[in-house]
């Protein structure tokens, strides 16, 4: 029989006693450590739902990672335990960076409550004016209370504005037998700015703040898991409290502890090791922090790929420590030969004060006393995985064999 490539992977035992799932951060445990005050204040909020009434709206901020979203599914969960004694309750999680438009959100929500396909809200094409009264007409068919979580509200604020907070805030006047209530999730506190007074006064009925969690709360959170995911003596202590250390750093991101404890049981897993250490742990970190620069690059602006390209190029024939002029000189032979528009240089230092900004590229000011101050930049993440990002790129692709124009000072 002729053999696999995977043939290797299969027949290699799994590191992970259950579903590897448990180390995400979608996974939601039996028990939210260090979130009891939340969960129990939220709760009461909720609890006016369960007589029938209509729960406040809520407003919940928190750095990423600080357990908001964790904690309304968990409740949500709750809330369905309870669907056989309480059939009058609907709840509804949305996420707004995927769902990011006024009429994807009313016709997200309107479907939930049409059971025949034929009838159901079309993915565009209706006018939102028809697409909102569906909505109405479908909740306030039956005597229920409608729990909409928009989660990264803040996104859909600023793509598409308050129009579809204003109709979901005003609802529960055109309705009869239904009753809706809200939960924004935010990690911006300033998104409430850009609200209409009266959008900001009804979703702000009430606000709670998730602050971050510290190195030891990090520990408790990936103990937990590390039970539930691994057999006793996978995990040394060591490398739990080192990817809560880390993590922590990162304004005490759960998220990220559990990134990095997966990916460093992924990596033993692969090199068929038993056991995860602080080595797994490190390689790991390094991976993630990878992943996260080729994300920044990737979604650059083409001007700021153009000028970045420029550093890399002149780094490559050995410029190490370039002036703004020599960024431009680059850039400018670039454009020319991808027939792109020429930004001045005063644009260019902003581009480049940009990525310093990204910690993408080092630019350091160095004053000439007399002769004035420029900047000294370098590149400060690899460059040969920062090159191969940006050839990805159709029209970078074209001129990634362009060298720059070596410059001779004259002392």
């Amino acid at each position: 029989m002729e053999s696999n490539i995977f043939d290797a992977y299969i027949q290699t035992k799994s590191i992970f006693k259950k579903d590897r799932d448990i180390l995400r951060p979608s996974y939601i445990p039996e028990r939210l450590p260090h979130r009891d005050e939340e969960i129990k204040q939220l709760a009461s909020i909720l609890s006016t739902a369960l007589r029938g009434e209509r729960p406040s709206n809520v407003l919940l901020f928190g750095k990423t990672g600080t357990g908001k979203t964790a904690t309304v599914n968990y409740l949500g969960l709750e809330i369905e335990k309870t669907r056989s004694k309480l059939s009058n309750i609907s709840y509804i999680y949305m996420n707004c960076e995927i769902v990011d438009t006024q009429y994807g959100v009313l016709q997200n929500i309107g479907n939930r409550f049409i059971d025949k396909f034929d009838e159901r809200i079309p993915f565009t094409g209706w006018p939102t004016e028809r697409v909102y009264n569906t909505l109405r007409e479908k909740i306030d068919e039956k005597k229920r209370v409608v729990v909409i979580i928009l989660d990264e509200v803040d996104k859909l604020v600023y793509k598409s504005g308050d129009d579809v907070l204003y109709h979901l805030s005003k609802i529960n006047d055109d309705l009869i037998n239904a009753k809706v209530s809200m939960i924004g999730i935010s990690n911006d506190l300033k998104f409430t700015d850009f609200l209409d007074p009266r959008v900001r006064s009804r979703l702000g009925e009430e606000k709670m703040v998730f602050p971050p969690y510290n190195a030891d709360q990090l520990k408790d959170i990936l103990t937990q898991r590390v039970s539930l995911a691994f057999d006793s003596g996978i995990v040394d202590p060591s490398t739990i409290s080192l990817c809560a250390a880390l993590a922590a750093q990162e304004h005490g991101d759960a998220r990220r502890a559990l990134d990095l404890l997966r990916i460093a049981a992924e990596i033993a897993e692969r090199n068929q090791e038993r056991k995860i250490t602080e080595h797994h742990v490190y390689k790991a970190n390094n991976r993630i922090e990878l992943d996260c620069v080729c994300e920044t690059i990737r979604t650059l602006p083409t001007q700021s790929k153009l000028v970045l390209l420029g550093i890399i190029l002149n780094e490559e024939v050995g410029n190490h420590k370039l002036t703004t002029g020599d960024v431009y000189t680059t850039y400018k032979q670039l454009c020319r030969s991808a027939s792109i528009t020429i930004l001045t240089q005063r644009r260019i230092t902003d581009l480049i004060s940009e990525l310093d900004m990204l910690g993408i590229i080092n630019a350091r000011v160095k004053s000439f006393g007399r002769g004035g101050r420029t900047k000294e930049i370098q590149v400060s993440v690899s460059p040969f995985e920062t090159k191969k990002v940006l050839e990805r790129d159709e029209i970078l692709m074209q001129i990634k064999n362009c060298r720059p124009k070596l410059q001779t000072t004259l002392i």
